[in-house]
Parts: structure tokens; sequence; C-alpha cells
């Protein structure tokens, strides 16, 4: 496909989402203070469900980095009902599927099942909401696979190389560790701990489900309400660290036997409440999103520098993260950083053209469309935006403001947020005379 049909084909993606948005949606908050969602949509024959609760790696400290995805993963390992096997062929037999995990802003516990099976499915999610039991077996299990994960994760090159570059962008701040946590701190983790944090953050007022699919409005609201009532307000939250982020100014390497180098350039961004939050969104598309950026188009297909580039970017109630990166053969570790750094550099100097805007503003609304084409991904939304307080509709809000950056716009955001980078590289040792 040309590049011209592709921005045609991703427009008319946006234009599809736009007329997948009149589905009507319905918010209410119970009496108890937590917060239902329902999108109903009777072209689809599946329903899918997210509860998420306002917690996460951002409310948690260096001493317990990972205990809340570690708990997550606990409550699907059985309940006063269930056993972990048991809860898996509940889910089953209603034609779905059931999980739970931890991540940076939120916890989700999610489902999908067939339609008509919409209140056995929010039944089952409260039950493993509502009545874990922790076993101490099924505990010492998932904290041998969680470390088994990290373990796996520092000895692959690129997770291990952006580790590094959350470590050094943010320092003493919780945006430092990753959802899994750290090795010391899930090892030592109890199982009473686990039970203490599960009790502090499943509050009512700290709860959003969203049920998206072919459902009845006032079913799903009269169900959760019968469902959830009983869980109590609850008193202490967890607290949320005032350490500022503190950047590394200096270049970070770190020698390893790898076969591909890894780069990253790492600058704080801003949070998705922030006027300048589209306009860095855009900026990061025409850097490094997609085979027309500027990283793929200058440092792959001219210079044959890097082997993978991309910008990862984050959406954060607090400072974000813009983080281009490349893995590219060793000896040109230092020619591919180079030319990086000067394509960032290009960008704070040089305006970008109206074309390269329009790719890129169509991509990056391309690419949010398509990500919210399930169910599964629609409920995930409604939830995580209500949840962290910038509204279930902020993706609309955010396309329409994607929609509205201007060059000058991108220019401007270069300008302030490009300013000192943070860098890690990830190289073998150099051999002799090298």
């Amino acid at each position: 496909m040309t590049r011209p049909a592709l921005v045609a084909a991703l427009l008319l993606l946006v234009a599809s989402s736009a007329v997948a948005g009149a589905v009507p949606v319905s918010r209410r908050v119970l009496s108890n203070g937590m917060t239902v969602i329902v999108r109903e949509d009777p072209g689809v024959g599946v329903v899918a469900a997210s509860l998420q609760v306002r917690a996460g790696s951002k409310y948690e400290t260096e001493a317990t980095a990972g205990i809340t995805n570690f708990m997550q993963r606990v409550l699907m390992r059985g309940t006063q009902k269930r056993s972990a096997l048991a809860l898996a062929e509940a889910a089953e037999e209603i034609g779905g599927s059931l999980d739970a995990s931890g991540d940076v802003e939120s916890t989700e516990i999610r489902g999908a099942a067939i339609a008509r099976q919409w209140e056995p499915l929010l039944g089952l999610m409260a039950e493993v909401a509502l009545e874990p039991t922790f076993p101490t077996e099924e505990v010492e299990r998932e904290r041998r696979l969680l470390l088994g994960q990290l373990q796996t994760r520092a000895d692959t090159p690129q997770p291990r190389a952006f580790d590094a570059a959350l470590r050094d962008v943010y320092g003493p701040h919780p945006y430092a560790w990753p959802p899994l946590g750290r090795r010391a701190s899930v090892a030592t983790v109890t199982r009473d701990a686990l039970v203490t944090h599960h009790r502090t953050i499943y509050r009512p007022d700290r709860m959003v489900l969203a049920v998206s699919g072919n459902v009845p409005r006032a079913g799903v609201m009269a169900a959760t309400d019968r469902l959830f009532r009983r869980l109590p307000a609850g008193a202490g939250a967890p607290a949320v660290s005032d350490a500022a982020p503190t950047p590394r100014s200096e270049l970070r390497v770190m020698e390893a036997d790898v076969k591909q180098a890894q780069v990253f350039v790492g600058f704080l961004a801003p949070p998705v409440d922030n006027p300048d939050y589209a306009a860095v969104s855009v900026l990061a598309t025409v850097l490094g999103g997609g085979m027309s950026s500027r990283l793929f188009v200058e440092l792959r297909d001219r210079r044959g520098l890097a082997y993978s580039v991309g910008v990862v970017s984050t959406s954060r109630t607090g400072p974000a993260l813009l983080a281009p990166y490349l893995g590219t053969a060793p000896p040109s570790a230092d020619a591919a950083l180079a030319g990086m750094l000067g394509e960032v550099d290009r960008l704070r100097a040089q305006p970008v053209e109206e074309r390269e805007l329009a790719r890129a503003k169509a991509y990056l609304l391309g690419n949010l469309a398509m990500d919210r084409r399930t169910s599964a991904r629609l409920a995930w939304y409604l939830a995580f935006y209500e949840l962290i307080g910038a509204g279930w509709d902020w993706p609309e809000r955010h396309s329409r403001a994607v929609e509205s950056v201007t060059a000058a716009d991108v220019a401007r955001v270069a300008q302030r947020y490009l300013v000192t980078p943070t860098v890690v590289m990830l190289r073998p040792p150099k051999g002799p005379g090298q």
C-alpha cells in the first residue's frame, strides 16, 4: 500500500470510529460511591467488562514495588466459593474468560462472555474482587512465577534498557519502577501484606466498572448495585509519593553479552489532562510512529543505522514519558545515537510540513480507532479514563484535540519538552582497540 493510500485508509478507520462512538453510554455512581459505565451495543454478540481500581505502581514505594500486580494475580487463585481451576471452568462455561493484573495507574479484573451470560460474568468478577482467599501455596506459586518473569526481563536486552531508562528519567518518583516491581520487594512481600493491600485499595470510591456489549443498561446497573452494595467505603487509601522526577543528564552505558545494542532517549512529557498532551502525541508520531516517521525513514531506510525504531509515549496522571528508542548493530550504536539526537534537534529547530503533520495525525487517530475495535478494549478505555479523572469520553475529546493540532503547536512543544535528554545505551563490551 502506498503512503497516500495508507493515510486514506487510516482516515476511513477514524471515520468508522466516530460512527461507533454514537453507541449510547450511560454512567451512574452507586450509593456506596462506585462508578458504573454501560455501553449498550446490540450489534455484537459478546459482552466484556473491566473492573478497575485506582492503585498500581504509582502508589507504591521502592520497598513495596510490585505488590499491586502480585495481589491481583493471587486474586485469580481462589475465592471463598471456588478454586483457581473452578474459576477458569466457570468462565469457560459462559463462553468467556477471566483475568486480573496490575499496572501503573490502575488495577484491572477483566472478563468476557457471550452476551446472554452477562449477569453470571459480573457475578464471577464480583466474587474475585470481594471474596479472594489468598491461599498460601498460591501466593508462593505466583511469587516464583513473578521472580522468573523479572529475571527474564533483566536478561532481555530491550526491557532491560527500558527499565534502566525509567530509573534514570524518574529517579525517586514511583514511575521509576515497572508494574512487575523489583526483585527484592517481590521476594519479601508477605501474604498478610497482600491481604492488607487488598482491603486498603478495594474501596467503592476508588473503583469503576465498565461494561460494553449487547447488554441491558438498567439490568447491568441493578445487578452491579446488588453485587457490590456490601462493599464498605473503607478508610485509608494508599499514599502517593510527593517525590519529583530527577532526570539523569549523563549518558549511561551498560555492558552485557548481547547481540544487538539498545538505545533509549527519554524526556519528561505532560500528563493526560495537560493542554499540550495532544500536540506531544503528534510530535511523538512524527518522530517514531510508523514507517513514514523520521526515525524510520532517516535511521533505518536511508542510513541503515537501526534494525528497529520507535517512540514510547505513556498516558499518565503525572509526568509522562516520551522516549525514542532503537535497536542496532553494536558497531553502529554511537552513530545511531547521534542520528537520533540529530532528529530530535531537527524537530526543535524546523517546523513540521503540513503533509507530514497530516500523516502523523491520521496514523495516530487510526491507531486509536483500531485499538478500540473490540468490546474488551472499549470497556478498558471507558473504565481507565474515568478512573484517572479524565472522563470516560476522553478518547473522543483527545481525537478532536489531535485533529486541531497545528505545525506551530508541534514546534512549541518540541522546544518546551525536548530539552535535556536522558540517554541509556545497552551494548556488548568493546574489544581491544575499539
